[in-house]
């Protein structure tokens, strides 16, 4: 199996991620955005390949290693330089790949969030394990990103654990979350414009990124200023996150009275400027929607 890194200066994170399945993967690719911290040096003491790519979204970035990348097997892993595989999830992938089921191009597995030491567990499932001939990558989202597969998909056990080291230091979190919020704003007025349209078709009962879109289609809906209220509720009451102590309390705070309220000042000023005509849309799509057609 072909397991690919995506690195940016990740000398804090990148030696633990490729600890995890040195051993296990026999063809691991580092593909590196112009790092100028110890991330190379480290990747070349555990990668079989190290590759440069200039950065441009996350999605080109993915493009390039389908398109670019001289994958020696079928079954590509995709990892960011922040994620550990589980060796219970190395067996579930192990035992998939004896027993291959025809047809299915893409795996779904949980993601488990470290936050300041504590395991954030009632998150989502992530679709990483593909078959990368035979899939394609959305590209219409700001922040993140999800495959295309024609065909059924797949569960696996076990679990990748999300730690980055770097957000141990809080203002890193708000840094980076506060870059989130400003490119989440803009996509929710491109996608309620029309100028930005999902590739994945929403479904409450489908996978887990069709049940996502068409959770975020009912999420634009709502009145904002309101929404982080209700988020709060879903993530700490319904997704039972108040079981994760303290910790999880202030995490699950942070995601929806800081995170997805300054998302909802950031498009509050966005729809002020539409009306104004400060900016359009299609000033917004040139800038930030490029990612849709990549």
């Amino acid at each position: 199996m072909s397991v690919v890194v995506l690195t940016h200066m990740e000398e804090a994170n990148i030696a633990s991620c490729l600890r995890s399945v040195a051993g296990w993967a026999d063809d691991i690719h580092v593909v590196d955005s112009g790092s100028s911290d110890r991330t190379l040096e480290i990747a070349e003491q555990f990668a079989h390949h190290v590759h440069r790519h200039a950065y441009v979204d996350h999605t080109t970035q993915i493009q390039y290693v389908l398109n670019e990348v001289p994958l020696r097997h079928d079954w590509l892993l995709l990892l960011d330089a922040d994620h550990v595989v589980t060796r219970e999830l190395q067996q579930s992938i192990d035992s998939m790949l004896l027993t291959e089921r025809s047809g299915i191009d893409l795996y779904y597995f949980p993601q488990v969030y470290v936050f300041q030491g504590q395991e954030i567990r009632s998150l989502k499932k992530w679709g990483r394990l593909i078959k990368h001939k035979n899939v394609k990558v959305e590209g219409g989202e700001l922040v993140d990103f999800r495959y295309l597969s024609k065909g059924p998909i797949g569960y696996l056990h076990g679990h990748v654990i999300e730690h980055n080291l770097k957000e141990n230091d809080l203002d890193f979190w708000i840094d980076k979350h506060q870059k989130f919020a400003s490119r989440m704003a803009i996509e929710e007025v491109l996608r309620r414009s029309g100028a930005l349209r999902w590739s994945i078709r929403p479904k409450l009962l489908g996978n887990p990124d069709e049940r996502l879109v068409w959770m975020k289609n009912r999420w634009y809906a709502l009145p904002l200023f309101v929404r982080p209220f209700i988020y709060f509720g879903y993530r700490y009451f319904w997704k039972l996150g108040f079981l994760e102590g303290k910790t999880g309390f202030v995490f699950h705070f942070l995601q929806a009275f800081w995170f997805r309220m300054v998302v909802d000042v950031k498009l509050a000023d966005l729809e002020r400027r539409l009306a104004s005509r400060d900016v359009t849309i299609a000033d917004l799509n040139r800038d930030f929607g490029h990612s849709a057609s990549s």
